[in-house]
């Protein structure tokens, strides 16, 4: 029997209607539009409306995404979102969406991994379409992550916006997906964490401060290491030089750790997808909604190699490389 690949057909977006510009919080927290641009490269964040939720921004981008790739509820077999906002404890936000885009039955679930979600559900999904357990997969990256954010806190509520991207896989006889790696190191989980919880610290859940917390220096010189031996070990598993490869979309989080990454790789920036000015880190939803944007401006096209890359807390940290077919 041949051997099944998959491969992605459409991509989709979509970001809130409101804008919080960096002169925005100047009024809400202790920090000027020069110190946020200097320190992390944002400009501005989107931020979801009251009555929005993680599955509406998924619901947008999905939509968008079969849309470009022409397909029907019918063809969707599977759906994995990535979020860490998601909008129940149970049930999942994938299964609010496979009712609301009237998908028939199938595996619906979602995949928390904070900001590298999207590159473990895609590595999920590609895994199985290979194995022939189904055909097509809808992938979404979803985030509602300004309600997990402390807004006086200047160190982190600078950083942080909501949206989701979306991507349709499909089998195919050679390899869209190149390959995928995902790994985790646990022992760093109290760097960047959200400390309250169900069953843990459930009474800062209670009292309103279940905040993202994070030793912003720590997780800054991890991510640039993880990310940068990344990307290095998945051209050298695939035989290709980093001249070799079209574009990086990485994880938005922060434009010096993009820089960082990119200087150790020998990649110029030219050929980075950024979209951190724009959006600010919007966690699972920072690879997709890049994707996304680069594919509809033009700039990734048919026959080019890309590699996407993100790191969350957990740690978590994966890769995926595409030939772009």
């Amino acid at each position: 029997m041949a051997q099944i690949f998959s491969r992605i057909v459409g991509t989709g977006g979509y970001l809130p209607e409101k804008v919080l510009t960096n002169h925005d919080l100047e009024s809400m927290v202790d920090t000027t539009h020069e110190w946020i641009v200097a320190r992390t490269g944002i400009h501005q964040r989107h931020i979801a409306a009251e009555n929005e939720t993680t599955c509406d921004l998924a619901q947008q981008a999905a939509l968008q995404a079969m849309d470009a790739a022409g397909i029907r509820p019918e063809d969707i077999e599977l759906i994995i979102i990535a979020t860490t906002t998601a909008d129940q404890v149970f049930p999942s936000t994938a299964c609010k969406l496979q009712h609301r885009l009237n998908i028939p039955q199938g595996p619906a679930f979602d995949v928390q991994a904070v900001c590298a979600g999207f590159i473990y559900a895609l590595d999920i999904a590609d895994k199985y379409i290979r194995s022939g357990t189904v055909k097509r997969a809808l992938v979404v990256g979803a985030e509602t992550f300004s309600r997990i954010i402390d807004w006086t806190d200047r160190n982190t509520c600078v950083l942080f916006g909501d949206g989701a991207g979306a991507v349709i896989l499909e089998a195919a006889a050679k390899p869209g997906i190149i390959a995928s790696h995902i790994t985790a190191d646990g022992r760093y989980r109290n760097l960047l964490e959200v400390p309250g919880g169900v069953s843990s610290a459930y009474q800062d859940v209670q009292n309103g401060r279940a905040y993202v917390r994070m030793q912003g220096h720590e997780v800054f010189k991890w991510a640039v290491k993880a990310l940068g031996n990344e990307a290095q070990d998945m051209l050298a598993a695939n035989h290709l030089s980093v001249d070799e490869l079209d574009w990086l979309v990485p994880h938005q989080a922060n434009i010096r750790i993009i820089s960082a990454m990119a200087k150790r790789l020998h990649i110029p920036m030219e050929r980075v997808i950024k979209t951190i000015h724009r959006h600010g880190n919007t966690s699972a939803a920072s690879v997709p909604l890049a994707l996304n944007m680069a594919v509809r401006d033009g700039r990734i096209q048919a026959g080019q190699k890309i590699l996407l890359e993100a790191f969350g807390g957990g740690f978590t940290w994966g890769s995926v490389l595409i030939h772009y077919i």
